[in-house]
């Protein structure tokens, strides 16, 4: 088994989500505290509207010096989408 890796105030890491409109995106994020987010929430475009998408249960490994979190996305805790037989689409 792999250590947890540990993480510095200011330091980088890469975010990657799993699940959801945001699946296979990634982003950087910075430590503020010397650890990373327990939840990140992320404003999308989603058909044209915007919707909070919450993204919880991190996982983080370390990928030779750089820290990688995995989220998965939280759909009960995100703005609902709208299911695609009630789009109005003209």
């Amino acid at each position: 088994m792999s250590e947890t890796p540990e993480i510095s105030r200011g330091d980088e890491y890469v975010v990657f989500y799993s699940g959801g409109p945001y699946n296979g995106q990634s982003d950087t994020r910075i430590s503020t505290d010397g650890s990373w987010d327990d939840e990140v929430t992320v404003i999308a475009a989603v058909d044209g509207k915007e919707t909070q998408l919450v993204y919880v249960n991190p996982v983080a490994h370390q990928v030779g010096e750089q820290v990688q979190v995995t989220y998965t996305w939280d759909a009960p805790d995100s703005d609902p989408l709208e299911a695609l037989d009630e789009r109005n689409d003209d």
